[in-house]
């Protein structure tokens, strides 16, 4: 259902109070037309990006909320032109998920890492990691989350899944755009970092391994093109900077 068009009639307009309930609405809210054409049992959608009352909305499908305590689903819709990522989401909507438990599906994320090298015998060695959902290599990143920067988001992805700490080389940043199983639609944010950590210990919850590796064994280790494009900026920033670990 993410990235779906749906029409919604909307029964509650934004600042609105709904007594029975007792909640007011810091978003549009209304029930999708045509529901019956999805495999889920909507509830309702809320809307996201218009910010004054309307009594209809044509948009696309950008998460689904999902209250455990009911098994109730909810949608939110917003328009084409914007992204919004799931801190976004929850912010928007705390009227309506504080206290409450909850998964949130989206279909915009945002992720941050960082490529970490470091001098091992005389040659610079390249962190790579494999994460237990993924059965490939890849370096070290994650979600952003509530009050981070992007590097904030670099450090602490790092640290939490390899125990290592890293020190950023300014100027160096690239950004890649992916869609993952025609679903979600990714934005990754890379920064260069290097270290003098010499252990690296794994969170063993999310990662399967982890491996230093040189340039040209790293190349033949990651599998997507993109991966291979930031491994050879991170290379020549190097280079051209004469940077040592």
């Amino acid at each position: 259902m993410l990235g779906k068009y749906v029409r919604v009639k909307v029964t509650h307009p934004i600042h609105s109070h709904n007594a029975e309930e007792n909640i007011t609405y810091d978003l549009n809210f209304g029930q999708v037309e045509g529901n019956k054409r999805f495999n889920l049992a909507v509830k309702g959608a809320y809307i996201m990006g218009i910010n004054h009352p309307v009594r209809s909305f044509d948009g696309r499908v950008i998460a689904i909320v999902r209250y455990k305590d009911n098994d109730s689903v909810y949608i939110v819709v917003a328009p084409k032109s914007t992204r919004f990522i799931n801190i976004d989401i929850i912010v928007a909507m705390n009227f309506a998920l504080e206290g409450r438990d909850y998964t949130l599906d989206c279909l915009y994320e945002r992720s941050c890492g960082a490529v970490v090298f470091r001098e091992i015998g005389g040659m610079t060695r390249f962190l790579l990691i494999k994460n237990r959902r993924s059965a490939h290599w890849g370096f070290p990143k994650g979600h952003v989350e509530m009050g981070e920067t992007d590097q904030q988001t670099a450090y602490r992805e790092v640290l939490e899944e390899t125990g290592i700490h890293i020190r950023f080389l300014p100027g160096f940043v690239t950004r890649s755009q992916y869609s993952i199983q025609g679903k979600v639609e990714k934005s990754v944010s890379i920064y260069l970092a290097t270290t003098d950590d010499t252990n690296t210990i794994i969170q063993k919850e999310e990662i399967e391994d982890y491996v230093w590796l040189g340039y040209d064994k790293a190349k033949t280790r990651l599998k997507f093109e993109n991966d291979h494009a930031i491994l050879d900026k991170a290379v020549e920033f190097i280079a051209k900077n004469t940077v040592k670990a």
